[in-house]
């Protein structure tokens, strides 16, 4: 499962919008924990190096700042993001070819655009699995995210259910 803040996604969110028709990317920074949980803290967008406009290529330099910032810290690289303009948020095989990291987080933003205005419509979450063969999604939920609330049932219908 990845976590991350409201104020965090609506960051990717806009970045991606931004970059409509183009790609945008960047990286997420934050801690993994032994349950598996990948708690991003810090999303820090990088310069698409793609060279072509339906591609993202994140700046390399960048990776080694966050890396050497954070070395001394739980904090680290734990992820990635990109947008997929006019296209699903789902990793495409040109994103599985060139992904590498069983370990991070894959956040892909689906953006559609209309009449000039671009909106970003869904985001998801994928690590790599089997040997770095395929992506598997993951749940991704916001840090304010909790259980819906749950009414007990009036006696009338507990009766009838039971």
């Amino acid at each position: 499962m990845i976590v991350i803040g409201g104020a965090e996604l609506r960051q990717i969110a806009d970045a991606a919008e931004a970059a409509y028709p183009g790609e945008c990317c960047g990286l997420l920074v934050g801690v993994q924990h032994k349950n598996g949980v990948h708690e991003v803290k810090r999303v820090t967008p990088s310069r698409n190096l793609g060279k072509a406009p339906d591609r993202f290529e994140i700046d390399p330099q960048l990776w080694v700042d966050m890396t050497r910032a954070h070395r001394n810290s739980a904090m680290r690289v734990v992820g990635l993001y990109h947008s997929h303009p006019d296209g699903p948020a789902q990793p495409s095989t040109i994103d599985l070819e060139a992904a590498w990291g069983e370990e991070l987080v894959w956040l892909i933003v689906a953006v559609e655009g209309k009449n000039g205005a671009a909106q970003a419509v869904q985001v998801t979450a994928h690590l790599l699995d089997h040997g770095g063969r395929q992506f598997r999604e993951i749940p991704l939920r916001t840090s304010d995210w909790h259980t819906y609330p749950v009414r007990a049932l009036p006696d009338d219908v507990r009766e009838t259910t039971a």
